[in-house]
């Protein structure tokens, strides 16, 4: 279906309101969906005022995106609330930039964690008359096309049209029972997410899927549904209904589904007066002490043992970075609502062909340098991506067993590896190519941030190459966050360690991520996680993150000269004014500076490809 058919779609589903009874809450979770799809976005919220003129969050794509809009009401602070207020679309917020952190201090700094970089908010009006705001979130640095903002507030209008018109002479009445309703239909579908998560020990999105799938089969109210499974009075013992769901990208933060304060709270460091943590026990909360500081202790504890000896206690953490990086796993583990497989049987494409040597699995590691240059002398700086490994660590990962399954489909719920036969690239004079270099044609085995990567350049935004044919793949029902209160427990200690100027730390935890990785597959230095598919995602993900930071400096008219690994950007041209200068993970530093000079050289033929 062309995005045509798809925003066609869309519009046909919005007009379908007005001549019959419907659900407000699934249809704004349906715009919501259509949003990320034609939009080519991570995430999407809808927030409407309620009949006081307060904010209300009512729909969202995913559980992530939940959270940090209930986030922003909590803290009546960001682009969606201030759009609401003034009525005016804020576009392409950049959530690292100085100037939202100053604007918005505690959503710009939740939004950073949640893997969120752009925002942009549309407002829901009517003439004069303001319902709420539509909000997209992207976890790229990433600028929506005219016709992007136009389809996005095409939908936003219809949307609210939807809502304001109503069959009955009494209008106005009818629009404020509705709205009325759909706030308290809200909270009783947020009680029966929480309720059949924990039944089944599924994620809140797995449960609000199977949800909205047996209203829609059983064409019930949604909100009729919920009460039903909250007072007990329908049978929802038994395990999700088929299909069962898998998780759903990008998937929630485990946190009580009642208290999102909680769930705020659990995910930062703890701060005197800033409350006390709690966990779900049954349909309750309880509290718990706040989680120790493992890194701080082992680093405190180095340090005494080794007399203040800032080298030998380092090279002591250093020496004993595998076991502590399972350690805090563990405790950034307890709780969460998946039953990670730890030694799963794995299929022969990940098993080593000899005893040296490589499995058949294709990591798109780039090795790319521009074949020519411009004529002139061009001043070329060398960037250094900070924390490739643990920004990488944000990624779409299998949960369980790896399952085969054969034909020409990518299901997003699901993450793995895939055989397919890569698109031609005809831009390797201005930009890498997404499956690195690779001299042999045919098919080939990736994992799935490549083939992500190809399917997103394949899409009506880019439309920089044609899409893959997936002939088989090896996957299982994935969730994008699944490390991620791990990653963050590394990324605060790191960002402590560098206000702190804190040399051992940061070598502890650079090693404790780094190794992490590497022996996720066959070692003998990890024997408690055997999952060599992650070792491959993970490092994909980290060389699809550079190939996206080469794109945008092409994107923003710097020349891309050379990229490297995971971390090795060479560019000419005024960089600082397209990436932030820094040791934080979001930012760059400069590895290298130097001088090539053409100007004697003959000029080439002119590239084809994406016009620098």
């Amino acid at each position: 279906m062309t995005r045509e058919e798809r925003l066609l779609e869309a519009i046909v589903e919005a007009v379908d309101t007005l001549v019959d009874d419907f659900d407000l809450i699934e249809f704004l979770h349906r715009l919501c969906d259509h949003c990320v799809e034609l939009l080519d976005i991570s995430a999407a919220g809808v927030m409407l005022a309620d009949p006081h003129g307060g904010l209300q969050l009512i729909a969202a794509s995913d559980e992530h995106t939940r959270l940090l809009e209930v986030f922003a009401l909590q803290h009546d602070e960001g682009p969606c609330v201030e759009c609401h207020r003034s009525g005016q679309a804020s576009l392409a917020i950049d959530l690292t930039s100085p100037e939202a952190t100053r604007a918005f201090p505690a959503f710009a700094t939740r939004a950073r964690e949640m893997g969120f970089l752009t925002s942009h908010a549309l407002p829901m009006r009517l003439r004069h008359q303001s319902v709420g705001a539509l909000n997209l979130f992207d976890s790229r640095h990433q600028v929506l096309a005219e016709s992007d903002i136009r389809v996005a507030q095409a939908l936003a209008d219809v949307a609210t049209i939807a809502i304001l018109q109503q069959r009955t002479i009494e209008q106005t009445s009818m629009e404020r029972a509705q709205l009325e309703q759909a706030f308290t239909s809200r909270v009783v579908i947020e009680q029966a997410k929480g309720l059949l998560a924990e039944r089944w020990q599924t994620s809140l999105d797995e449960a609000f899927d199977a949800l909205r799938r047996h209203a829609r089969s059983h064409q019930m109210q949604l909100a009729l549904l919920a009460t039903q499974v909250a007072n007990g009075t329908l049978d929802s013992d038994s395990s999700p209904p088929s299909p069962a769901p898998a998780a759903v990208q990008p998937a929630q933060a485990p946190a009580p589904h009642t208290a999102p304060r909680a769930s705020a709270s659990a995910r930062e460091p703890a701060r005197a007066g800033s409350g006390v943590r709690v966990v779900p026990v049954g349909r309750r909360v309880r509290a718990v002490p706040a989680a120790p500081d493992r890194i701080g202790a082992a680093v405190a504890a180095a340090l005494a043992d080794h007399g203040g000896d800032t080298e030998a206690a380092t090279a002591a953490l250093v020496k004993r970075a595998i076991p502590d990086a399972m350690a805090l796993l563990d405790d950034t583990r307890k709780g969460g609502r998946y039953d990670v497989i730890a030694h799963p049987w794995l299929p022969d494409i990940l098993r080593k062909q000899s005893a040296r040597g490589a499995d058949q699995v294709w990591e798109a590691r780039p090795k790319w340098s521009r074949p020519e240059l411009p004529p002139g002398a061009h001043e070329i700086t060398a960037l250094d991506v900070n924390g490739a490994y643990l920004s990488a660590l944000k990624t779409h990962l299998p949960i369980g067993q790896l399952e085969h399954s054969t034909g020409d489909h990518h299901d997003r719920r699901r993450a793995g590896l895939h055989l397919i036969t890569p698109p031609a690239w005809e831009h390797g004079a201005v930009l890498p190519n997404p499956i690195g270099d690779r001299d042999e044609a045919g098919p080939l085995w990736v994992t799935e941030p490549t083939l992500r990567l190809l399917l997103r350049l394949a899409g009506p935004r880019y439309g920089l190459c044609d899409p893959p044919r997936i002939h088989e793949s090896w996957t299982s029902g994935a969730t994008e966050s699944l490390l991620e209160k791990f990653r963050i427990a590394l990324k605060d200690a790191r960002d402590r360690a560098i206000g702190q100027d804190d040399v051992v730390t940061l070598e502890y935890v650079k090693a404790m991520y780094a190794k992490f990785v590497s022996t996720l597959g066959e070692s003998n230095y990890n024997r408690e996680l055997y999952r060599t598919d992650w070792m491959h995602l993970i490092r994909s993900q980290a060389f699809a993150n550079l190939w996206w930071k080469a794109h945008r400096a092409w994107d923003e008219g710097l020349l891309v000269v050379r990229a490297m690994g995971t971390d090795e950007l060479h560019v000419a041209g005024d960089w600082r004014a397209v990436f932030p200068e820094g040791r934080g993970v979001t930012e760059v530093k400069v590895k290298d500076t130097y001088t090539v000079d053409t100007t004697s050289a003959a000029p080439g033929p002119a590239p084809t490809g994406p016009v620098q």
